[in-house]
């Protein structure tokens, strides 16, 4: 099994050396980045050029790990032992199959993605150290253990919200997705929009790589980001000399929604055009 990157995804060098060292150790790629890098949509793109089914675990601030496991439903089960029901003589009825469960017993080697691991409990990644080792879990309730067929490809995503602990990070091989230079965005908007005008990208990145370098900006403009602005722009029918332009009293790009995302951001900008006003009179 070997990713070579997608028709639909541009994969660096260093990213493609990272998924089959990953692939090639059993162990789960920890992969890193600034938001809208791609991180999420690697698994999807390794998934499709393996062949393999994709199982997502989108992991949030109240997820537990033995959700990945399994539930059981003791709830459910009360109430139907109330009603009469006669499946309540089977728990097994009232176990709910985690993400890890479906991974480990899927009819071919799936792609499991574990997104935004970050974002849960502190101790979330340590719970799940045995699992991911061994490939397999035991349920109490039934007195079964879920062992798995074959060694699931394990993509992990990190925003970088809180540090993940040491003995989890030792078990991962790791890749930092480095923000696209320039040749690889042109690569990038190549496949999202083939045959756009070349004088719109290159007015479109000189300007989005400059608002990227404002100093003080509290979110800086993603590859996602970027991608939604040229849809923008090419909707709009707007043409590079209105990107080329720089007036000071328009200093904030056009359709700059696109771009920067909340209000400090734009107040920035305003700031600094009046101050481009102010030394320009």
């Amino acid at each position: 099994m070997r990713f070579a990157g997608t028709k639909h995804y541009i994969a660096t060098d260093d990213l493609r050396i990272a998924v089959n060292a990953a692939i090639t150790l059993e162990r789960p790629l920890l992969v890193k980045g600034e938001p809208g890098t791609g991180k999420t949509v690697l698994a999807e793109e390794i998934a499709k050029a393996l062949g393999a089914p994709l199982i997502t675990w989108h992991v949030k601030s109240t997820t537990k790990a033995q959700q990945g496991l399994y539930e059981y439903d003791a709830v459910s089960r009360l109430r139907d032992s109330q009603l009469g029901d006669a499946r309540v003589s089977d728990i097994a009825n009232y176990i709910k199959r985690g993400k890890l469960w479906e991974a480990f017993t899927a009819p071919e080697r799936p792609v499991l993605l574990i997104d935004e691991i970050d974002k849960a409990d502190i101790e979330f990644p340590n719970d799940l150290l045995l699992e991911l080792d061994r490939m397999e879990f035991h349920v109490y309730e039934t007195g079964e253990t879920i062992r798995a067929a074959r060694r699931p490809v394990v993509i992990v995503t990190s925003n970088n919200e809180k540090e993940l602990p040491d003995a989890f990070l030792r078990r991962c091989f790791f890749h930092y997705i480095r923000f696209p230079d320039a040749e690889t965005m042109q690569a990038i908007i190549d496949v999202h929009f083939p045959g756009i005008k070349k004088r719109l990208v290159e007015e479109a990145l000189k300007l989005f790589f400059e608002v990227r370098e404002v100093p003080g900006l509290k979110k800086k403009p993603s590859t996602s980001e970027l991608l939604d602005w040229l849809k923008l722009l090419v909707s709009e029918d707007i043409g590079p000399e209105v990107l080329r332009e720089r007036d000071p009293r328009k200093l904030i790009p056009p359709l700059h929604g696109a771009l920067l995302k909340n209000e400090q951001d734009v107040s920035l900008f305003e700031k600094l055009a009046f101050m481009v006003r102010r030394e320009t009179r």
